[in-house]
């Protein structure tokens, strides 16, 4: 075997022996992919307000990681606790409701009577279904309720549940502060494979829009998230329904992902028009739905597609596709996946037009390099 041979299979071995190894810790390390996500995510936004800190605090990287995570900890864990609080006292209640209504049936309301032209048909549909025992768990037939016996298996669900996440929560901001701690180590590392793999200035090309995606995706999804929230939280207000800051907080929590405001201000028309307030839970929904409408269509794509120079389709699409593909953390995942296809796709045409400039300048240094 000739010396040739030898270093072909001695390269063969050493690329499988390294996807190999790849795969395994891919394998071992998937319970905590999502937490390294998050904190990835969060370090990139938040990355100019931690050099600012370690600045003001004279260059103290350990001081400025500690206190910027234990901040942003706050700042997501103050609101979390305060809703578990409210929902621990509210979910005996609720576990309890779900059950009986499921076991006995719930009576038609009076106000379906009063609905104009459908009112009829739904307290037929209501009398032939959630009327009926067990009417509940066949309609959400696949859900949780259907296999529900008793509040304690329902708080024995929502318990384990909630564990899971506030693991994943802590996992998270440990991350955080490691990568403020080691970023710039961290930065340097992935330049170098990088650069390895492309040639430098495409690296950097491509490199330079990721954190900038990230930053406009977080501020465009939170600002308009808690705006909408505000603004809907209006609503509340004016038709009396009960609690409408709390109602309000929750719009604003769930309008972080698109179209996740209307399980709040759906829920709180549903419940106006139990308290018989018809007109009141007409007036919620639809300017919920105005808000909801003009907000992530035009106010939010808009924030994105002008700090990363996205179209409006790619915006819409990159954060409607990454929820529906990898759920919560794909809201910030697919506009940078769109971020970068764009980018691939203008250099594309850069490259398709290079073959005429070549022509016209073919002593150009810099065309042959261009052109492999």
């Amino acid at each position: 075997m000739s010396d040739t041979q030898r270093d072909i299979q001695r390269d063969i071995v050493s690329a499988g022996f390294s996807l190999a190894l790849i795969a395994l810790t891919a394998f071992v390390m998937q319970r905590f992919f999502l937490p390294l996500v998050w904190a990835g995510i969060l370090c990139v936004a938040t990355w100019p307000l931690y050099l600012r800190m370690r600045a003001a605090l004279g260059h103290r990287p350990i001081v400025a990681a500690a206190l910027l995570t234990l901040a942003s900890a706050c700042i997501f864990i103050i609101p979390v606790l305060l809703g578990l609080a409210q929902a621990a006292h509210e979910m005996p209640v609720l576990a309890n409701f779900i059950v009986n209504a499921n076991m006995n049936g719930l009576p038609v309301p009076a106000w379906t009577a009063n609905i104009p032209l459908a009112g009829s048909a739904i307290s037929d549909w209501w009398q032939a279904t959630l009327s009926q025992p067990h009417g509940l768990g066949h309609l959400l037939a696949g859900g949780a309720v259907g296999g529900f016996h008793s509040a304690r298996d329902i708080l024995r669900v929502f318990g384990t549940d909630v564990f899971h996440r506030l693991v994943d929560f802590g996992l998270a901001f440990l991350c955080l502060f490691f990568f403020y701690k080691d970023g710039e180590a961290l930065t340097r590392q992935i330049t170098a494979l990088g650069s390895h793999f492309l040639r430098p200035e495409r690296w950097g090309r491509y490199a330079q829009k990721v954190p900038t995606a990230i930053r406009a995706t977080v501020n465009g999804l939170v600002l308009v998230g808690l705006a909408e929230g505000a603004l809907i939280g209006v609503a509340y207000v004016i038709t009396d329904l009960p609690s409408p800051v709390l109602w309000a907080f929750a719009t604003g929590i769930l309008a972080i992902i698109p179209f996740g405001a209307p399980l709040v201000y759906l829920c709180a028309a549903a419940l106006l028009l139990v308290q018989g307030s018809v007109g009141g839970a007409i007036g919620v929904a639809v300017w919920g739905t105005v808000v909801l409408f003009v907000a992530d269509h035009f106010v939010r794509p808009g924030m994105i597609g002008n700090a990363t120079r996205l179209p409006f389709l790619a915006v819409l699409f990159g954060i409607l596709g990454g929820v529906e593909t990898l759920g919560l953390v794909g809201l910030f995942i697919g506009p940078v996946v769109m971020v970068l296809f764009v980018t691939l796709w203008y250099e594309a045409n850069v490259f398709d037009l290079e073959p005429a400039a070549v022509q016209k300048t073919p002593a150009s240094p810099a065309a042959p390099e261009r052109t492999q």
